[in-house]
């Protein structure tokens, strides 16, 4: 019970401070975070994160591909060797 008061006076005092810091406050967090996203180092890094992630990506979808490919085969063979199986008897 402690644990929540402490949680509920917390935010209280969150919520207080925030707001008499206001929109100018704000508007100055705001402008520094994209400040630091247009800075060419981070640009950069994004690029280099979606070149990954475009990589990984083609890579999996070869991997999936090439998995289904390996499961329809063992099924036809399942089919095959059961439809087999069945005329002989």
């Amino acid at each position: 019970m402690g644990g929540k008061l402490s949680f509920l006076v917390g935010m209280g005092v969150g919520y207080v401070l925030g707001a008499r810091a206001g929109r100018g406050r704000y508007d100055q967090i705001a402008e520094k975070a994209q400040a630091a996203w247009r800075d060419p180092r981070v640009q950069e890094r994004v690029g280099q994160a979606q070149g990954l992630a475009k990589e990984k990506a083609g890579q999996a979808a070869h991997e999936v591909a090439d998995r289904a490919g390996h499961a329809q085969q063992a099924l036809r063979d399942k089919v095959a060797s059961s439809e087999d199986g069945s005329t002989s008897t």
